[in-house]
Order: C-alpha cells, then sequence, then structure tokens
C-alpha cells in the first residue's frame, strides 16, 4: 500500500532530526567566517578516512542505484552488479595512480588540471561542458528517479517530492564541503541499514510464498528458480547483450565507464583532494571495500523483486500508466511490504542516498562555476568570501534548474518502462571516452598537446554520436561480432538491425580519441608546440603494506565473485 504509517513518519523524523542538527553542528563547530573558498567547497585538510570514503559512497549510491539498479535487476539479473564489483578495483587504481597525480600538483578541480595540463581554453570548454552534463544528467536523474520511488512508497505527488528533495539537498549543501563529508557517515550508515533491512525481509517473502521459513532459503529459492538472473557475463543471444555485452564489462568498456567515473569526476574526486595522500588513499580503499557490498541492497532486491512478480505479486504496482511494465517501481513495490517502523526506516534509507548524492553533485557544480568559471574569466579579483556566498547561490540555481528539468522531460528520458540506470550510463557515455583520453594522456604522456586536448573533447562526443547513428544507414554484418543484431519485422518480412551496445561504442570511441591525439600532439611538436607536462615520479605510486594488503584482498574477492557467478 502507498502509504506511511505514523510509525514510518516517526521513523523518518527521528532521521531528518539527526542528519539536520548533526549537520549544524559541525557546520557551527567547524565554520570560519574568514574560512578560504577552498575550506568551504573542499574541506581542505578536515575529513577523515572513514569520511572520505563514506562521503564517496553517499554521493555514489542515490537514486540511480536504488531504483534504476534494481530496476535494472530485475530485468537482467545480477550481472548490473559489474558496474559496482568493477568499481571497487578501479577505485584501487584511481588511488594508486591517479590520487597521487592530483594531489602532487596541488589540483583542486578538474578543469584547473585541464588548465595546469593544456591550457585555458580546453578547461574553459570542459567546465561548462561538466556544468551541463551534472545538471542536465545527474541532477535531473536523481530528482526524478528519487521522487518516483518515494512517491510510489509514500503515495506522495511526484512534483511535491521533487520538490522536498531539492529543499532538503539544499539545506545540506549550503553548510559546505565539511557538512556534507561529515553527515555522509550517517547518511551511508542510514543507508546500508536500511538496505539489508529491505534485502533481508524480501528473502524472507520469498520464503513465505514458497511455503518455507528464513533468509537463506530464500536466497536458495531464488538462485534456483530465478537461475537466469544470475550470470555475470552475458552471450550474444541474450536478450540484455546489448546493456552489458559479454567479456566488454571485463576487458572493453566498462573500464572507461569506471575510470572516467571514479577518477575524472569532479563531485567524486572532490572528497578526497582536500586530504593528504596516505588519509585519501585509505578512505578510497574503505569505499571500495563498502562497493563490494552495494549489489546486497541494490541488486538482490531486484531480483527478489522479479521473482515475487513471477509469483503473481506487483503487477498493479508496477504497471505504468501506458500499461507497460515499468521496472524502475520494482525496489518501491518491494518497500510497499515492509511493516511499520521497517517501512520508515527503508524509506529513511532511499532518501539518504538520494539527498547525500544531489548534495555532493551541488556542491561539484557550484565549485566548478565558482572556482573554475567565474573566478578565472569573470572576476579575478573576487575575494574568498564573495565565491562562497556566489557558490551558496550557484547551488540554488543549480538545484532550481534540476528540478525543472526533471519535471518537463523526465518522465520522457525515464519513464514508461526504460531503465533509468542506462540512460544515465549511456547518455554520459557520450562524453566520458574524449574526456578520459585527455585525461590518461595528460598524465602519462608529456607530448600531448592542446590541440590534441581540444580533438579529444570534440572528436570524442562527435564520434559518438556518428557510432550511435550509424547502425541507422549502413549494414554493419561485416562488424560482427563487434555490433550486435537482432531480429525485426519490417514490412512484413524478418530483417536483421545492427546497433553497436554502448559500452563496446564506448571503447571503440576511447581508440579513435587516443589514436587522434597521438597524430595530433607530433605534428604539434614538429611545429615546435610545446606540451605542459605534470610533476611526476614513480615514488608517487609507492603504497604502504595495509593499503596494498587490502587491495590484495579486494582482487581476490571480484576474482572469486565473478569466477563462481560466470
Amino acid at each position: 500500500m502507498k502509504t506511511l504509517s505514523t510509525g514510518d513518519y516517526i521513523v523518518f523524523f527521528i532521521y531528518f532530526v539527526i542528519v539536520s542538527s548533526y549537520g549544524y553542528w559541525i557546520y557551527r563547530r567547524k565554520h570560519n567566517a574568514d574560512a578560504t573558498s577552498k575550506d568551504y567547497f573542499l574541506a581542505e585538510g578536515s575529513l577523515t578516512w572513514w569520511a572520505i570514503g563514506a562521503s564517496l559512497i553517499a554521493s555514489n549510491i542515490s537514486a540511480e542505484q536504488f531504483i534504476g539498479t534494481s530496476g535494472s535487476a530485475f530485468k537482467m539479473g545480477l550481472a548490473i552488479s559489474t558496474y559496482e564489483w568493477m568499481a571497487a578495483a578501479t577505485l584501487v587504481i584511481v588511488a594508486v595512480f591517479f590520487i597521487p597525480i592530483y594531489l602532487k600538483n596541488k589540483i583542486f578541480t578538474m578543469p584547473q588540471f585541464l588548465h595546469q595540463r593544456y591550457n585555458g581554453t580546453v578547461a574553459m570548454v570542459m567546465a561548462i561542458f561538466w556544468l551541463l552534463l551534472y545538471i542536465i544528467v545527474n541532477l535531473m536523474s536523481i530528482l526524478y528517479l528519487g521522487a518516483l520511488a518515494i512517491s510510489g512508497i509514500s503515495g506522495l505527488d511526484v512534483t511535491l517530492c521533487i520538490s522536498l528533495l531539492a529543499v532538503f539537498a539544499v539545506i545540506i549543501t549550503l553548510g559546505g564541503m565539511k557538512v556534507i563529508g561529515y553527515t555522509d557517515v550517517i547518511q551511508v550508515f542510514v543507508l546500508i541499514l536500511g538496505g539489508l533491512v529491505a534485502t533481508y525481509l524480501a528473502l524472507n517473502k520469498i520464503s513465505e510464498v514458497s511455503g518455507t521459513t528464513g533468509m537463506w532459503n530464500g536466497l536458495n529459492i531464488m538462485r534456483s528458480e530465478a537461475s537466469d538472473h544470475f550470470h555475470m557475463i552475458f552471450k550474444k543471444d541474450n536478450a540484455n547483450y546489448m546493456d552489458l555485452p559479454g567479456l566488454s564489462v571485463l576487458i572493453g568498456g566498462m573500464w572507461i565507464v569506471n575510470l572516467n567515473y571514479w577518477g575524472c569526476n569532479q563531485y567524486i574526486t572532490q572528497r578526497a583532494l582536500g586530504a593528504d595522500l596516505k588519509t585519501a588513499r585509505a578512505g578510497i580503499l574503505f569505499a571500495a571495500f563498502l562497493k563490494l557490498l552495494m549489489p546486497i541492497i541494490v541488486v538482490l532486491p531486484g531480483i527478489a523483486a522479479y521473482l515475487l512478480y513471477q509469483k503473481g505479486m506487483f503487477h498493479q504496482e508496477m504497471m505504468s500508466s501506458s500499461g507497460v511494465t515499468d521496472v524502475n517501481k520494482a525496489y518501491p513495490s518491494l518497500l510497499n511490504l515492509l511493516p511499520t517502523g521497517l517501512k520508515g526506516l527503508s524509506f529513511a534509507a532511499l532518501t539518504a542516498a538520494i539527498v547525500a548524492s544531489l548534495a555532493g553533485k551541488a556542491n561539484s557544480i557550484a565549485t566548478i562555476f565558482t572556482l573554475d568559471i567565474y573566478k578565472k574569466a569573470i572576476n579575478p579579483e573576487a575575494t574568498d568570501k564573495k565565491l562562497v556566498v556566489l557558490g551558496k547561490w550557484s547551488v540554488v540555481v543549480a538545484m532550481a534548474l534540476g528540478v525543472i528539468m526533471s519535471l518537463v522531460i523526465g518522465e520522457r528520458l525515464m519513464g514508461e518502462g526504460k531503465q533509468g540506470f542506462q540512460y544515465i550510463q549511456e547518455y554520459t557515455g557520450f562524453v566520458s571516452p574524449g574526456i578520459f583520453a585527455m585525461f590518461i594522456l595528460g598524465f602519462f604522456w608529456k607530448k600531448a598537446t592542446s590541440n590534441a586536448a581540444l580533438f579529444a573533447t570534440i572528436g570524442g562526443f562527435a564520434f559518438s554520436v556518428f557510432f550511435k547513428l550509424l547502425p541507422r544507414f549502413a549494414n554493419l554484418e561485416f562488424l560482427s561480432p563487434f555490433v550486435f543484431s537482432k531480429l525485426a519485422l519490417q514490412d512484413d518480412k524478418v530483417t536483421y538491425l545492427y546497433e553497436i551496445p554502448f559500452i563496446d561504442r564506448m571503447g571503440f570511441v576511447f581508440l579513435l580519441c587516443v589514436a587522434g591525439m597521438y597524430v595530433i600532439s607530433k605534428i604539434d611538436a614538429a611545429k615546435g608546440v610545446k606540451a605542459n607536462g605534470l610533476e611526476i615520479d614513480s615514488s608517487m605510486f609507492k603504497t604502504n603494506r595495509a593499503f596494498t594488503a587490502g587491495a590484495l584482498i579486494i582482487g581476490g574477492i571480484i576474482v572469486a565473485l565473478y569466477s563462481f557467478f560466470w
């Protein structure tokens, strides 16, 4: 039933009061009227390793995971966990190779890196590009999917839910990165606890409808009766191959997805850029361990909802207005089975995930606009006090734009049975290959020039659009097995349609961007154009024993998981 009882509201109110009070206490205790802009936006030197790790996860786990990933798990099963488990491996790489470069060169924002490594033009183009991406894709999708979930649980109007989420997130964000970082610790605790409770009760429900009792029986029943949902690597004849194309999740484009997201992304790396190397690495390693656990709370519930759906439940709850089964309603439908109090806890967990992620993205938008656009191009003489004030207004404006876009186009892009998580991944993937090529060569190849970087920025997007549209105008059978083919009925004739899975497309585009950057850089070198190298030495990449041991444990767990669920 789409309502919350008095007990549920009490649980949620307690959560709200705790987070708000703690955030206010942190603000009062650590706020300095003369704080610098870097202190406000980055919490320079203030976050501990556990706060960094928790904040990374809180910023990452949001509506697209609870709602989008669970919806994808409903459709395709455990394979969607690749985004979580491969992220754990990626975080280790970022901690070892990326973070030392940022910290050694005193880089605090991604556009600053591009300005320092290439030039101001590249930095400004990407700063504007990132702002548009964060607002149009990230804020909009989180607000819409989050509101859809909260509405599905509480019965409140979706528009009202969007507005309330935005207001709550703005309140947290205005306190700066210190408040976000430390309140994220509570948010992560609540979202993990609430997520585990939902998973536990979902497995018990499967046992109950199957005539047995107990969580482990439910898990065994789920693995037995939904065995097709427990494979990590899809073959080409699988209906979900387009979303997760076989081995590409291990050796192909999935690395581009994750390395760009975790290593070249302002609202993720921002958590670690205000700390020393040891603290930053420990926090990122902690986040990697947490990522290994995420499928338990965002994937298993989706598979449980699928099995219960097959047993006759949720048919009405998951039906869209046009009569299509809406996978984005899988998780909210599951939460509606929870008893009073526990439903409130899971509701609080969902809200915690959404608000924390919104706050993180809004803070990054404000950081980029204030430090990389306003300070550099509009008012270089602006004082720190003015920058902080402008940053706060930027948060409000960005959130308002996110609200408007979620109301105007949210339903069109992510409603009516569409997989919200896949929407986010695919459309972010139009720019990820070029950005990552620009960063990785900027890190490790001193000869990469600014002209080459501009090519990757613009050319990467153009290549992505080209490969997206190419199958409409050309027969790609000669590229098999690198493209996906499917049967289609056209004019009463069965024909083959060819399309490149977006993860493979990202891999192709990345290779083209790297090749193009190499050629352009060589041409520039022949003309006498000099590149701006970064300060790098091999000693930066050495790790202590504790980190190395933790990284090896994470690697071993990932290998075991893929071996078992291949």
